[in-house]
């Protein structure tokens, strides 16, 4: 149907839109969210900076449905207005041909967010994590620079303020060490200090100068030059490549053959046990075997279901820019004698308020177990498909 001149004449005005208005979305959410958030955390602009090419693969999901629709309401919406459609429809031309491009570039956006799931955006989000985490030592620094302390949790077993930092050198430093109970065993207040990351060693140095020191026992010591070490937590940074949204899909169709090897085995060790406690004298300890098999089993099947889930939510995503124009088509061309801002926000509320909301509740509750993950995960998608082709129905009679 490209062969026609009416055919490429719209297709080439929906993209130079699109175009556009994806340049424009994205500049929006570089500066209105990005920047502000990379200032809030204390982030030097050059960290801001080479963290911008890695994030905008992660926002095309969802800012190029918003975009598609966008182009598809501002397109025929200017075609209605200008009775262009009226036109046609008077020359015998059939309402396809027209919403013929819209509904071309709607598939062809989902493909290409697809194409982006396949690979570049789990490949950014992975590096962007590591990135973070190699930086760990810069972050700290920018945490101190922006609040001058740093409060300690499970993942980072220490406490620190400072007056105000200098370079490298923190200004009045009053650290405390955490033990393996959560409990302070360590208080050491100095003139100055700075702070050294060993990834390799999983230790972050604490070197302080002209200070004292104080034990949770009681016993108090000065010093010129003292340095503290504390461990980063032994799993720290391991999981990263192991979250599902960091993989490609084949790495998740990979790992999902390996947890499924490690149930199946799990679920043999368990008959055998279960076959063992039938015994007259069961061996000892093997209740204890058995609750920790079986949960080993369930945390399987947990990761089983949020590789699944990662799946389905892509190309359900994906999937979102073709359901939208179903929907943007036949609103743009009925609010044509309206203004474009009407015409998108009309047509874009019911997706703001029944897509979105819908489409990450039943997200969780699929992830949760509570619904089928099939169920939860595609009915957004059906919904706004169902009323997009209720109002081609209509576009179509009248």
């Amino acid at each position: 149907m490209f062969g026609s001149i009416l055919s490429r004449s719209i297709f080439w005005e929906l993209m130079r839109i699109f175009t556009l208005c994806l340049l424009g979305i994205t500049g929006i959410l570089v500066m209105a969210g990005i920047i502000p958030e990379a200032s809030q955390q204390g982030l030097s602009p050059v960290q801001a900076l080479a963290a911008i090419p890695l994030l905008i693969p992660n926002m095309m999901p969802f800012a190029i449905p918003a975009t598609t629709l966008f182009a598809t309401c501002v397109v025929y919406g200017r075609l209605s207005h200008d009775n262009e459609i009226l036109a046609l429809k008077s020359a015998g031309v059939n309402i396809l041909r027209v919403v013929w491009p819209a509904l071309f570039l709607g598939l062809a956006m989902s493909a290409l967010t697809m194409g982006l799931y396949y690979k570049l955006i789990p490949s950014t989000y992975y590096m962007m994590r590591a990135q973070a985490l190699n930086d760990i030592e810069e972050f700290l620094y920018a945490r101190l620079k922006k609040d001058h302390c740093i409060k300690g949790d499970k993942k980072m077993p220490f406490s620190l303020w400072v007056s105000h930092v200098q370079g490298p050198w923190l200004q009045d430093p009053l650290f405390e060490r955490m033990d393996a109970k959560g409990r302070y065993d360590l208080t050491v207040r100095a003139g100055e200090g700075r702070l050294k990351v060993d990834l390799e060693k999983h230790k972050i140095y604490v070197v302080m100068r002209f200070g004292t020191a104080l034990k949770a026992d009681g016993t108090k010591w000065s010093f010129s030059q003292n340095t503290w070490d504390v461990d980063l937590p032994a799993d720290y940074g391991q999981d990263l490549k192991l979250r599902p949204r960091a993989m490609t899909c084949p790495e998740i169709v990979e790992r999902r053959q390996e947890i499924k090897a490690e149930e199946n085995r799990l679920t043999a060790e368990i008959a055998l046990e279960t076959a063992q406690s039938m015994l007259k004298t069961p061996p000892v300890g093997l209740a204890a075997k058995l609750t920790f098999l079986t949960n080993e089993k369930k945390r399987r099947q947990i990761e089983v279901t949020s590789l699944d889930a990662e799946l389905l939510m892509r190309p359900a995503l994906s999937l979102g820019c073709f359901c939208f124009v179903l929907v943007g088509c036949p609103v743009g061309i009925w609010f044509g004698r309206s203004d474009y801002l009407s015409a998108f926000i009309t047509s874009f509320l019911p997706n703001v308020f029944i897509y979105y909301p819908l489409y990450l509740c039943g997200t969780n509750l699929a992830k949760q177990g509570k619904v089928p993950l099939v169920a939860g995960i595609w009915a957004a998608n059906a919904i706004i498909a169902l009323i997009g082709a209720a109002l081609f129905k209509r576009l179509m009679r009248n």
